[in-house]
């Protein structure tokens, strides 16, 4: 197991010593960060120190290396264990990115999933959008969403949308993960709010609480026992709440990704 450690952390060193081969060198320190962030999701690791120096040295050595800024700001804004957890140091790596490369109008949407997801700041989350769509390339949905955050701050269907936009831009395995994962925890909400209902409908009907969904089955308020996105059946808890199987693995996905959403258990 590699120790880890970064023996150089002065960027404009290092961009100095490598004359003409700077950008080959921030491909190699982009690689490691890659490599650094990878490892500790796997060993559990939320210890990230690491990550923010390696970033500056990658984009100082190379400010127009457009991933590391976008994948990079993930990394550092993501909550432990699967992030450091800081949202502070990833806008200003993606101010950092706005300033190298001002026509890049993707660096907005980024900054305001940071303000949107990480700090629950729509009103800068708003302005984020709505500043990346007057540039003529953006596509037409910042405008759109920027006035939707705006009006309603954080609900389900935005979330979801924001995260779908992750999962149909990004080219990354573990991103495109990551966002399906949040995605099928948003059904799982949707499920839940909805699963609620029959049951409270049921306990009005019965007199009691239903024991399982099968009671709601067979009573013809569903059509069949609900499962999650994984195939898992839902359960009742003790007081007759719907709830995740303990088997699904969305349990586990549940307690370390899932923040409280306005109007959503979670």
């Amino acid at each position: 197991q590699e120790k880890d450690d970064l023996v150089l952390r002065s960027g404009p060193m290092l961009k100095a010593i490598s004359l003409e081969y700077a950008p080959l060198m921030a491909d190699l320190y982009w690689t490691r960060v890659v490599q650094y962030y990878g490892d500790k999701n796997v060993r559990h690791d939320a210890n990230f120190e690491l990550l923010w120096p390696l970033l500056d040295v990658t984009t100082t050595l190379d400010p127009n290396l457009l991933v590391a800024y976008r994948f990079g700001s993930m990394f550092l804004s993501e909550g432990p264990p699967s992030g450091a957890g800081r949202p502070d140091l990833a806008i200003e790596l993606i101010y950092r990115g706005i300033r190298a490369n001002p026509e890049y109008w993707r660096f907005y949407e980024d900054l305001g999933f940071i303000y949107y997801f990480e700090l629950k700041d729509y009103q800068k989350a708003s302005a984020a959008f709505l500043e990346g769509s007057k540039n003529p390339a953006a596509l037409v949905w910042m405008k759109v969403l920027a006035a939707k955050v705006s009006e309603q701050g954080e609900n389900s269907d935005t979330s979801a949308f924001l995260w779908n936009e992750i999962y149909s831009s990004t080219s990354d395995p573990q991103m495109k993960q990551n966002a399906q994962t949040h995605l099928q925890l948003l059904k799982v909400d949707g499920d839940c709010k909805q699963l609620n209902m029959i049951a409270a409908e049921y306990e009005k009907r019965a007199g009691r609480p239903a024991k399982s969904l099968h009671d709601l089955v067979i009573a013809g308020l569903l059509p069949r026992v609900a499962v999650d996105p994984l195939g898992f059946p839902y359960v009742l808890d003790p007081e007759g709440k719907v709830q995740l199987n303990p088997a699904s693995p969305l349990v586990e996905q549940k307690r370390i990704y899932q923040k409280p959403l306005v109007g959503a258990a979670h």
